[in-house]
């Protein structure tokens, strides 16, 4: 099992000619689509946005990483030495980079990995920290979800595609479940003969064995924390996403829309979960799509389409801008620090007769 403290950095940094090929065409795409869409009336709602909401959402963002980097010092507890809001904004946005730059987001929990690694943290009680931080997303969201889901059902709204809102609260609701069972039950699954994995050598089982034992174990020592550091946990969680979500609310107004927040709230949500299924870099293209379509039955095309386009600027763009001199940064002083891979051989000691 590949630990990610003894990963060869000059292979982890590589970048190779697909993934940079792939990344510009999810930087381009947006444009495309927004012609498409919108032809050039879209153009013409894009330079006539205020100017004084574009920097208002500019603001949310930027207060948006300083709550998940607030975050992450609180999940952390000290565990990885003294981290202070610089340092943890550093890998904040150097984790949000590679999480925007691969397909599926992929490239992020490895890049937080590696971060906190070389900050003294095993990578397992890292998965722990990683796994709370999405447990506290998926807290938040399932709340929402639920809040709202009995709103349509109780009141007079009217949301399109509200079969889809149950549709996404129920299968989150699934994945949730999963995810509990299976931390509890992981060591009655360990010892179990159908889990043991035997096309893995005995050593290799051994490892992964005590890996996921750590990893459960790191996870209790985080949920042990000082309830007011969870209750402050949760909090800053809840501020980001109701920031982060009312992007796009802001950039509906900008170009003249009438949308409720909820409704944008809903639609960001779902888009973005489905855009998981791209094979681009920040789901470039569903993204776009899901969100364009979910937007048209309630505003003109020209409208939604550089909406859409401003959203993903603030979004997406400014999130790979912001973190890539920080993930360079650390790749750099990464490479610097590890032996070179590619260096000299030594050479064998001659053996004199």
């Amino acid at each position: 099992m590949l630990s990610f403290s003894h990963a060869k950095p000059s292979a982890w940094w590589r970048w190779r000619p697909l993934q940079v090929a792939m990344i510009v065409l999810a930087l381009g795409l947006p444009l495309v689509l927004t012609a498409w869409i919108g032809g050039s009336d879209a153009w013409q709602r894009v330079r006539q946005f205020p100017l004084g909401i574009l920097l208002l959402m500019l603001f949310l963002a930027c207060l948006c990483w300083n709550l998940n980097a607030a975050r992450l010092r609180l999940m952390l507890g000290g565990r990885a030495g003294p981290l202070g809001q610089r340092g943890a904004l550093g890998i904040e946005l150097a984790s949000k980079f590679a999480l925007c730059a691969t397909p599926g987001g992929s490239g992020g929990p490895a890049t937080l990995l590696v971060l906190l690694a070389q900050r003294g943290l095993p990578p397992s009680k890292g998965s722990a920290v990683f796994l709370i931080d999405q447990g506290c997303d998926m807290l938040f969201f399932l709340s929402m979800l639920g809040g709202l889901v009995i709103l349509s059902l109780v009141s007079d709204v009217n949301w399109p595609h509200q079969a889809l809102v149950q549709s996404a609260l129920a299968g989150l609701v699934a994945c949730a479940t999963l995810v509990s069972l299976l931390v509890y039950q992981l060591p009655r699954l360990l010892r179990a003969r159908r889990f043991r994995l035997t096309w893995l050598s005995r050593d290799r089982r051994r490892r992964l064995a005590r890996g996921c034992l750590g990893f459960r174990q790191a996870l209790k020592v985080t949920l042990s924390l000082p309830r007011t550091t969870l209750a402050a946990m949760l909090l800053l969680t809840t501020a980001h996403w109701l920031m982060r979500y009312s992007l796009l609310y802001l950039a509906v107004l900008g170009v003249g829309g009438d949308v409720d927040w909820v409704w944008t709230f809903l639609t960001q949500m779902l888009a973005m979960a489905a855009s998981q299924l791209s094979f681009l870099p920040g789901g470039a293209g569903a993204a776009e799509v899901g969100v364009g379509s979910l937007l048209l039955p309630l505003m003109a095309a020209e409208q939604a389409a550089a909406a859409v386009l401003i959203w993903r600027l603030i979004s997406y763009h400014l999130y790979l801008a912001a973190g890539a001199p920080f993930f360079l940064s650390y790749g750099f002083r990464l490479f610097r620090r590890s032996p070179s891979i590619d260096g000299p051989v030594p050479e064998a000691k001659k053996e004199h007769p």
